[in-house]
């Protein structure tokens, strides 16, 4: 008979104890780095990690000492300059050498013609300014198919597109402008990659590091579930939301800044080689921790979930040891901590296949241990054969990639044009000092998704007012040039410090410094006035940015989450293949590897898709959406108990082999929507495969046709 699947208890008073535990234990509203258990809520939550003082202070630098230049010389053009190192900063979001120094240099290239050719064109009117800069825009929104750093880089040159069209240039001023403008990008980018270079390594150390510490708040999150008398099973799908798409998701950023790094170098020196060393560790110890939540959700013996949680006490210190090791590029006294290794694993004799998923998480500890000593290192190399892909690839593959109207990322770009267009006409026609603000807003405020679209448009409202009213009030006290510069260098500070906390808070303090700035830049205006039109531009940009997501091209969220439940499905029935199987243990291992990890990032794709379903107006309702939530819960599952699998070992009972193919073949069945579904075996089965068959006809009834309200209540 199959396991039954736990339900809510019916005491209201332990209910309500049972919610607040399960909000602690998930971690409330989540950040864009730090995802949490509720994919209703935005992830708006400030992240005190991204916070980089260093950062602050070199892009404060930047722009600081020319502004001191121009109060000593009094040259206009210096302020131009100016402007240039501090845009520039904004398109610098880190990241390996060369990336860096390609963004830049062509930003500061393309910046100072932008200004120029739109400075010369703009007398001639919206006929002919409007179609350029509507092509620009959608170059510049485009761009973002090729990285992070593109993207930034292409949402700044729409900002100085905006500047360059408040005021018509002769031939001689613009190319003085257009001069000063890469005088300017290119003394930011020599005061960031050569004057005040930053590690080239300490990116990859801290991506590690948190990736270590994020299995650290895994372990102590997972420790508490296993000390409670009785947890419901919504409690263990908070977790997993929680906490296994944040640290699959901080594994994968890891590894692309990893792999960045050794590309920019042509080779994998032997600190990356190290850096990569720890995180192939970190996720080893990442799928045995899954298995370990899946046998204290699975086990109604008490001994079972109190030896888990002493297995798990023991474990915390230590991860956490190595993540500050990590962290701090410092060295493990590896003989001192060897003792606490040893006792991790004790007095788990009795509990066979927990005592067997604790030895391999320690040995993965101890090899984490060992990689941060002296002797832990491993030489380096040449890049792998295909690791290096050549420029054309890398410039025109993602290009072609995406130029199809099913790519999010094109539709963003036809959207952003689109709705600019007029905004771009009204500007030109009723010009004023601050109009440019609009269609700024209404690009930096538009995303491809609707959800995304309408978080960024509050914390950027909410941010803009607040900090507005912090940077009036700071205006009206610096009553001179230079007491309006020595304001700025702490501001900028802690904007630039800020930019990775939180958008909303990053925007909080940028307002006051864009304030000040306009004060010494364009003198003769109030502060309060500038506030007030920033305010009433960006509060008018981002309404404008959020309607035109629903109406324009939009992304049907139901028809997103029904694509990556297909490609969820898929991803385990493969998974369910390899787990299952009877192979040679090098093979399988190999092949578990890239089915887990294919399997986990399909997972984060579907919470992903489903989170923004949940934000679109009518679309969490759906009934497609609400199966797809109970289907996802289930997957998990499903992947948890195949990861117990995978390293207890399959079943080998000669009766098992029916089912094995079974389930398989119905995950696969689910995936291609092909009815009827394989027919269910009526033998026996072993106990290792009780739970894993009851999900899975879980995950069939909630996908059938008319099931979904009743899979809901079996899960509540």
């Amino acid at each position: 008979m199959a396991d039954p699947v736990p339900s809510a208890p019916r005491n209201p008073a332990k209910r309500t104890v049972l919610r607040a535990r399960r909000r602690r234990t998930a971690g409330g509203r989540g950040s864009l780095g730090r995802p949490g258990s509720d994919l209703t809520r935005l992830p708006v939550a400030l992240d005190p990690r991204g916070l980089s003082l260093v950062e602050g202070v070199r892009a404060a630098f930047a722009f600081a000492i020319v502004l001191l230049a121009n109060e000593w010389i009094q040259w206009p053009p210096l302020l131009t300059m100016a402007l240039a190192a501090n845009l520039t900063c904004f398109c610098d979001t880190g990241g390996p050498i060369r990336i860096r120094l390609r963004v830049l240099t062509a930003f500061s290239v393309l910046g100072g013609l932008i200004w120029g050719v739109f400075g010369l064109i703009q007398p001639y009117g919206p006929l002919v300014v409007v179609p350029a800069a509507c092509a620009v825009i959608f170059a510049c929104a485009y761009a973002r198919v090729w990285s992070v750093q593109a993207q930034a880089a292409g949402n700044v040159l729409v900002v100085v597109l905006c500047i360059a069209m408040d005021r018509a240039l002769s031939p001689e001023e613009a190319a003085i402008i257009a001069a000063m403008f890469l005088a300017g990008g290119l003394w930011a980018t020599v005061l960031a990659l050569v004057l005040w270079r930053l590690h080239p390594y300490r990116a990859a150390h801290r991506a590690v590091g948190e990736v270590w510490h994020a299995l650290a708040r895994l372990t102590g999150d997972l420790e508490k579930l296993a000390a409670a008398p009785e947890t419901v099973a919504a409690a263990f799908d908070g977790h997993a939301r929680a906490h296994r798409r944040g640290v699959r998701a901080g594994i994968e950023a890891a590894r692309a800044l990893l792999l960045d790094l050794a590309r920019s170098r042509e080779r994998v020196s032997e600190r990356t080689a190290q850096a990569l060393l720890r995180l192939e560790t970190a996720e080893q110890l990442f799928s045995g921790l899954i298995g370990i939540a899946e046998l204290i959700e699975s086990a109604p013996e008490p001994h079972r979930r109190a030896a888990a949680k002493l297995f798990l006490r023991r474990l915390r210190p230590l991860l956490i040891a190595i993540a500050r090791a990590i962290r701090d590029d410092a060295d493990l006294d590896l003989p001192r901590l060897e003792p606490a290794i040893e006792r991790a694993t004790a007095g788990l004799e009795a509990t066979p296949i927990l005592a067997r998923l604790a030895e391999r998480i320690v040995e993965r500890v101890r090899i984490g241990a060992k990689l941060s000593t002296p002797e832990g290192y491993r030489p380096g190399g040449a890049l792998a054969d295909g690791g290096s892909l050549g420029w054309r690839t890398r410039f025109f593959g993602p290009l072609r990639t995406n130029f199809t109207l099913a790519s999010a990322n094109l539709r963003h770009a036809v959207r952003a044009s689109a709705v600019c267009a007029p905004a771009l006409a009204a500007t030109l026609i009723w010009a004023g000092p601050f109009s440019h603000w609009l269609v700024m807003t209404v690009v930096l405020t538009m995303q491809p998704f609707y959800a995304a679209t309408w978080q960024r448009a509050l914390e950027r409202i909410g941010g803009t007012v607040l900090g507005g009213l912090v940077g009036a009030l700071l205006a009206q006290m610096a009553t001179t040039p230079l007491m309006q510069i020595a304001l700025i260098l702490p501001l900028s500070i802690v904007g630039f410090a800020a930019r990775q906390v939180s958008y909303g808070f990053f925007v909080a303090c940028l307002t006051p410094l864009i304030v000040l700035l306009i004060e010494v830049i364009t003198p003769g205006h109030s502060s309060w006035e500038v506030v007030g039109m920033r305010a009433l531009f960006t509060i008018l940009g981002g309404l404008i940015a959020v309607v035109s997501c629903l109406l324009l091209w939009p992304i049907w969220e139901p028809d997103q989450v029904r694509k990556e439940l297909r490609r969820a499905l898929a991803s385990h029935a493969a998974f369910a293949e390899a787990a299952l199987a009877d192979t040679a243990p090098p093979e399988r291992e190999a092949r578990l590897s890239t089915c887990a990890r294919n399997a986990g990032l399909a997972l984060n794709d579907l919470e992903a898709a489903l989170s923004r379903a949940l934000q679109q107006p009518r679309a969490g309702h759906h009934p497609e959406v609400e199966a797809a939530m109970v289907a996802d819960a289930t997957l998990r599952r499903i992947s948890a108990r195949l990861t117990v699998l995978r390293h207890a070992g399959a079943p080998t009972q000669a009766e098992d082999g029916t089912w094995k193919a079974w389930i398989a073949a119905n995950l696969q069945a689910l995936a291609e929507n092909r009815y009827p579904l394989p027919d269910r075996p009526g033998g026996a089965r072993s106990p290792q495969l009780q739970r894993l068959v009851a999900q899975v006809d879980l995950l069939t009834g909630t996908l059938r046709p008319g099931q979904v309200r009743e899979a809901v209540s079996a899960v509540a």
